[in-house]
C-alpha cells in the first residue's frame, strides 16, 4: 500500500509584512535637476513588454515618475545584497515624510555614492543603469493609479523599451540562460538568492 505524506496544518496569522518571496529590483527615476534616484523595491511582475510596479505614496519615486514619466529597472543579483542594503534606510525626499522619519529613514541625494553602484548612459530614457546589474530594463511610463482601496501605493505601468543584460548571463542572442543567472529574492525582509534547478516548464526553451 502506498505511503501518504503527511500535509502540515496550518494556523491563521496576521503577519506585518507579506513579502513572501519576490525579486528584488532598483527604480531609478529622474530628480528635478536631472540627477538620479535609485529606490529598491520588491513589488513588481512583468506581462509581456509591460511590467506592472507597486510603489509607496509620498516619496520621491513617484513623484519623479509623475513629472518624468520614464525610469530603468535594475535587476541586482545577490551579489550585490549589501549595495542594495545601503539603499535601504534613505530616502531622497526632502523633507522626509512623517511616516517615513518614523520608520528610521533620513535623506540621502546621492544614490549611486551612497549604494557604491556606478551609473551607465541609457540608450532612450534619461535615466541611468546601474552598470552593476546584470539586467537593465529602459522603460516609459503608460498609467499611473491610485487605487480607490488603499492610501498607501499607486499601480504603475511601464512599457519595456530597451533590455541590457550581461553578457556572461546570456545564451545565443536573445535568451539569458536561468543557469547562469540568479535574481535577488526579498524573503520576508531577509534576501536570498535562488537555490538548485527543480525542472523546467514544457515551455522551456
Amino acid at each position: 500500500m502506498e505511503k501518504m505524506t503527511q500535509v502540515p496544518h496550518t494556523e491563521i496569522i496576521k503577519p506585518k509584512i507579506l513579502y513572501y518571496g519576490t525579486p528584488v529590483i532598483l527604480l531609478n527615476s529622474l530628480n528635478e535637476d536631472g540627477s538620479v534616484n535609485i529606490s529598491p523595491l520588491s513589488s513588481s511582475w512583468a506581462l509581456g513588454d509591460y511590467i506592472i510596479l507597486g510603489i509607496g505614496l509620498g516619496g520621491k519615486t513617484i513623484e519623479n515618475l509623475e513629472r518624468h514619466p520614464e525610469c530603468v529597472i535594475n535587476v541586482p543579483s545577490p551579489s550585490l545584497w549589501e549595495n542594495v542594503e545601503k539603499l535601504a534606510p534613505f530616502t531622497g525626499k526632502n523633507p522626509v515624510p512623517e511616516y517615513k522619519k518614523k520608520n528610521g529613514f533620513t535623506f540621502e541625494k546621492e544614490k549611486y555614492a551612497i549604494s557604491k553602484l556606478t551609473p551607465a548612459e541609457s540608450k532612450t530614457v534619461k535615466p541611468t543603469r546601474i552598470k552593476e546589474c546584470p539586467i537593465q530594463i529602459e522603460a516609459i511610463v503608460k498609467h499611473i493609479r491610485m487605487p480607490d482601496y488603499s492610501t498607501d501605493f499607486a499601480i504603475v505601468e511601464v512599457q519595456v523599451i530597451h533590455v541590457h543584460a550581461h553578457k556572461d548571463i546570456l545564451t545565443g542572442e536573445n535568451y539569458i540562460d536561468p543557469n547562469k543567472w540568479s535574481p535577488l529574492i526579498y524573503n520576508f525582509r531577509h534576501y536570498f538568492g535562488l537555490g538548485n534547478q527543480l525542472g523546467k516548464t514544457f515551455r522551456a526553451e
